[in-house]
């Protein structure tokens, strides 16, 4: 964990050392002020000579430099803090992004969204902010104590006397609350899992009236969460309880110390507010100090969910590998098991020929591997026997040039889940997700070629704005739309997941005569409608 946040910090060391250097030279402003704030009242006592004027002058030019370090922090705070944030959060969802996938995915997405989230600020926070203050803290604590050191040796060092009782206890006290902050991690995790889903799904749990329930699991896990955190406040307060009082009772002793001095006529009315500035500037980071162990605790949690994300074994990275068209996909003896205790696998000795510029139409039950099928098509998933290959027709140098199907030739296919898929944004956002490259002509045609001349009637076209999933349009709409978007990718196997289930049938037969008129893609369609076979060379019923 260590080694992970010094790699962290090693990409945020300019705001790091940036907040350091402030920090120091506001360790020398302050001194300075205490020692001008002395030179002050000794002036206007009498006790040494010269000009009240300059001496508050003095005052104010040090007072003017706190403010410019306080500004300067908050600047550096808030745009190379934010900057920080986001750096890791694309490098972590960039991890995310190439991970493999599980199959049964461990990680709720609400949860995953917490970490990117509230973990990073955390990380960021402690790397950038909290490591440097704690070394202008230290620094402020060292001068401060040499500075009452020249002028009470006694003092000095019966105010820090009590920090080794402190370092002691910080150890139990970061153990402790390191396991109290695990468990109020884990329900804030669920509590977020929760809110994810019920927002995700309300128009569902709205018309099956469902509502009470998920507001009753949701009080069921805050509940939890709120005697977690009850329990993890009363340990801290009862902690910091006993760190104040040991302070005040070392604040008082100093007071009582100068005071005895100054009745004595040994210490000055201006060495007196020294000595208390003094012992303040020493515990003042003291205390830092021992709000350090709460910080600690905080960024070991998040730092440990941050490395769950970034220790998902990666999917092969290097170059896509597009091969020319036509090409096919072959299933030689495919067996796959989502989970090694599963007693029956999802798909058994399967053998599969998507041979190239054909149509392919899949049916079978649910639960009978269709969606299996699909995911190991795209390599998402690899099968624990068997082989799954992908061959051109096309290659001079090789007429059968065959490959071991690889994530790296995942660019090969073209593929239109089910459901509605499109994002928020324009249409024109969405296409482009197709091709980042394509032009408003390239569009067009296959908006055309999808059956989605729709877009061309709506106020602004392909720059109408969508909602969430496509919110403003009907379900037949969002397909149409998703199906243009996979005609605009450059792959020549077009993988069809109930794309047209929303379609109606004359709809739908065009859109397929459209998609196979060109007869330069493997099309393969999953579909429940038994018309898809009409307009299919090959059929596979699966089991």
């Amino acid at each position: 964990m260590v080694r992970w946040l010094w790699k962290a910090y090693r990409g945020n060391r300019l705001q790091a050392m940036l907040n350091a250097v402030i920090g120091l030279v506001g360790v020398g402003v302050s001194l300075s002020a205490v020692w001008a704030m002395q030179r002050a009242i000794d002036t206007a006592s009498g006790v040494r000579p010269g000009s009240v004027f300059e001496a508050v002058g003095l005052m104010a030019v040090l007072i003017l430099c706190e403010f410019g370090i306080g500004i300067s922090r908050v600047w550096i705070r808030n745009i190379l803090g934010v900057k920080a944030q986001n750096r890791m959060q694309q490098q972590l969802l960039a991890q995310l992004l190439r991970a493999q996938w599980q199959g049964r995915e461990a990680l709720h997405s609400g949860d995953v969204v917490n970490r990117l989230e509230d973990d990073v600020k955390t990380v960021v926070g402690f790397l950038t902010e909290t490591i440097p203050s704690t070394l202008s803290t230290l620094a402020m604590f060292a001068g401060a104590f040499l500075y009452l050191l020249r002028m009470d040796v006694w003092l000095a060092v019966t105010t820090v006397a009590i920090l080794p009782v402190f370092l002691l206890l910080g150890r139990f006290y970061v153990s402790r609350m390191r396991r109290l902050s695990r468990k109020v991690r884990k329900l804030d995790g669920r509590v977020q899992s929760i809110l994810t889903e019920t927002v995700q799904h309300r128009m569902l749990l709205k018309t099956m009236q469902a509502e009470p329930l998920m507001l009753s699991r949701l009080d069921s896990v805050q509940q939890q969460l709120r005697s977690r955190v009850k329990h993890r406040t009363v340990f801290s307060v009862a902690s910091n309880l006993m760190v104040n009082l040991g302070f005040s009772l070392s604040y008082l002793l100093a007071f009582l110390w100068g005071a005895v001095r100054l009745s004595q006529g040994t210490l000055s009315f201006g060495g007196m507010t020294a000595f208390l500035q003094l012992v303040f500037r020493i515990q003042g980071p003291a205390r830092d100090l021992t709000r350090l162990a709460p910080a600690f605790v905080g960024v070991l949690t998040a730092a440990e969910w941050l490395m769950q994300l970034q220790q998902l074994p990666e999917e092969e990275q290097g170059q896509p590998l597009l091969l020319a068209s036509p090409c096919g996909v072959r299933f030689s003896d495919v067996t796959y098991y989502y989970n090694s205790d599963d007693q029956q696998p999802t798909l058994q000795h399967a053998h599969f020929d998507f041979a190239p510029n054909t149509c392919t139409a899949v049916f079978g039950t649910s639960g009978s591997g269709k969606t299996t099928l699909i995911r190991l098509l795209l390599a998402l998933i690899r099968p624990q026997e068997g082989r799954i290959e992908i061959y051109s027709h096309a290659s001079s140098a090789s007429p059968h040039a065959v490959s071991l199907l690889s994530p790296l030739h995942r660019c090969n296919f073209v593929y239109v889940p089910q459901g509605n898929t499109l994002l928020s944004g324009t249409v024109r956002d969405n296409l482009l997700i197709g091709c980042p490259h394509a032009t408003d002509d390239a569009m067009a045609e296959a908006l055309r070629r999808a059956c989605a001349h729709f877009v061309f009637d709506l106020p602004d076209g392909l720059n109408t704005m969508l909602a969430e999933q496509g919110g403003g349009l009907s379900e037949g709409q969002a397909q149409r739309i998703a199906i243009a978007r996979a005609l605009l990718q450059p792959g020549n196997i077009m993988l069809l997941d109930e794309a047209t289930s929303a379609l109606d049938p004359e709809t739908e037969q065009q859109v397929l005569q459209n998609i196979l008129s060109s007869g330069q893609k493997t099309v393969i369609v999953v579909s429940h409608r038994p018309a898809v076979a009409a307009y299919c060379d090959h059929v596979i019923y699966m089991d």
